[in-house]
């Protein structure tokens, strides 16, 4: 996919001066062969047991979302039982992987899926915008792990990223990883306000390096969010560090993912760019609460034969 570089940064030049950051060279993205494998994807064919399988596995990949100014604690409820129980038990469906809320919500959340082993998480660190000081970011990550959150979802300050200041998006990263304690940590991105490939494969290794446990595209408030190119980009990052460390790095699409066949899409792409290893909860998400009902709708419709009508399903 990368062709090989001469320079070991980016293409633009942003990222010229590195300062401490002790990284590989961040080979140039060939976009063409990115964009044509990625296109490639959509065209596998899949058996309907295979297809069955996929669907489930996708929902136990999921972390149902809401991320409104209107959350209530009943909203939140209502969210965990939906994540605890997707379907109704003839259908066989896995409960989803996890429940992102803000941080004043995860106590509540905590309370909801206590002995289910849905997973909590919450966005943090200023999210969705990064920009705040960083005492209080780190001051909201604590919070949300002295709540109970499992994993916290950070946003990079992409002000600091694209005008060039990239070690200190590296040590913020690093100080979040150490405020996480236990949790777990999702570096969220943005991908649609990066100006390119070549950004997206840099902070891809960039965030690998300072501590991520999982690298995401996007917050689902900015237009592009996910995309298959994108995340291939991020996949091969993935690739790249667990060939020269043995270190396994996990990967969340987020935004813009609303098709059960889109989902299918995603896994045949990790299985075969990152292997099987890579087809579990503990190493994909999927950040997309809307694809839950129409990959439900497709359970239903492989188990009974027929098309069943949306509103039969609750929306998460």
């Amino acid at each position: 996919m990368s062709a090989n570089a001469q320079s070991p940064t980016p293409a633009s030049g942003r990222h010229a001066s590195r300062g401490r950051l002790a990284m590989p060279a961040a080979p140039t993205v060939d976009r063409v062969m990115v964009e044509e494998r990625a296109a490639a994807f959509t065209k596998r064919s899949i058996k309907a047991a295979a297809k069955e399988q996929g669907l489930r596995l996708a929902v136990s990949m999921m972390d149902l979302t809401t991320l409104e100014g209107k959350d209530t604690p009943g909203k939140v409820t209502h969210l965990c039982r939906k994540a605890a129980r997707p379907m109704a038990a003839r259908f066989d469906c896995p409960p989803c992987a996890a429940v992102c809320v803000y941080p004043v919500h995860v106590d509540h959340a905590v309370a909801s899926l206590r002995g289910t082993g849905v997973r909590v998480a919450a966005v943090a660190t200023g999210f969705p915008s990064g920009q705040y000081p960083l005492d209080i970011r780190l001051a909201d990550v604590r919070d949300a792990v002295a709540r109970g959150a499992d994993e916290i979802d950070m946003v990079i300050d992409r002000g600091a990223f694209l005008r060039g200041d990239v070690q200190r998006v590296a040590d913020e990263i690093t100080a979040v990883r150490e405020a996480c304690g236990g949790a777990h940590l999702k570096v969220i991105f943005e991908t649609g306000e990066l100006g390119d490939y070549d950004d997206v494969r840099f902070v891809s290794r960039l965030a690998i390096e300072a501590g991520a446990h999982f690298i995401k595209t996007s917050t689902g408030k900015v237009s592009p969010a996910a995309t298959l190119p994108v995340t291939l980009v991020m996949l091969e990052a993935i690739r790249d560090h667990y060939l020269e460390t043995g270190e396994r790095i996990g990967m969340k699409p987020a935004g813009g993912i609303r098709k059960a066949k889109e989902a299918l899409q995603y896994l045949v792409m990790v299985k075969e760019t990152l292997g099987d290893a890579w087809l579990t909860p503990d190493l994909f998400r999927f950040g997309a609460s809307s694809l839950l009902t129409d990959v439900e709708l497709q359970i239903a419709r492989m188990t009974d034969g027929c098309y069943q009508s949306a509103d039969y399903f609750s929306i998460g």
